[in-house]
């Protein structure tokens, strides 16, 4: 059998919203036959800066080499000012977006739909496809 393609992944997140953030990391953990590296920035390991365009050029660095940026859509409406950012890093830098819906969440912001290449429920095997789909 052939090895599997390695997909370096960047999760948009919010540090209020950790639980969706670390619900999604084990969803990607247990999925059978998928191998991914996380180019996160995990409140454990938070990036010491002390301005807001150090904060940009960190998300930068961070969001540059990954293969898909995967969004949170819940957490949009809080944080947009900086998920905002993160998406227009990745379109500067043609990285695919899939967007993702938290569990039982019925509308989406038009700002992330319009944004992303995908829009895919809160299930492995749906987000699991979406990447292998659309990751570079």
């Amino acid at each position: 059998m052939p090895s599997l393609k390695t997909y370096d992944l960047f999760i948009s997140h919010a540090w209020r919203y950790d639980d969706d953030y670390d619900r999604l990391v084990n969803l990607l953990r247990i999925a059978p036959l998928f191998k991914w590296r996380n180019y996160s920035v995990p409140q454990q390991k938070p990036i010491r800066v002390t301005s807001d365009s150090q904060l940009y050029a960190a998300l930068e660095r961070q969001i540059r080499p990954a293969n898909a940026v995967l969004i949170i859509s819940g957490m949009y409406f809080n944080y947009r000012e900086w998920i905002q950012s993160e998406m227009e890093i990745a379109q500067y830098y043609d990285k695919p977006m899939i967007g993702i819906r938290p569990w039982g969440a019925k509308r989406t912001p038009v700002a992330v739909q319009e944004s992303v290449w995908t829009m895919t429920g809160w299930n492995t095997a749906s987000i699991v496809q979406a990447i292998r789909k659309y990751a570079l």
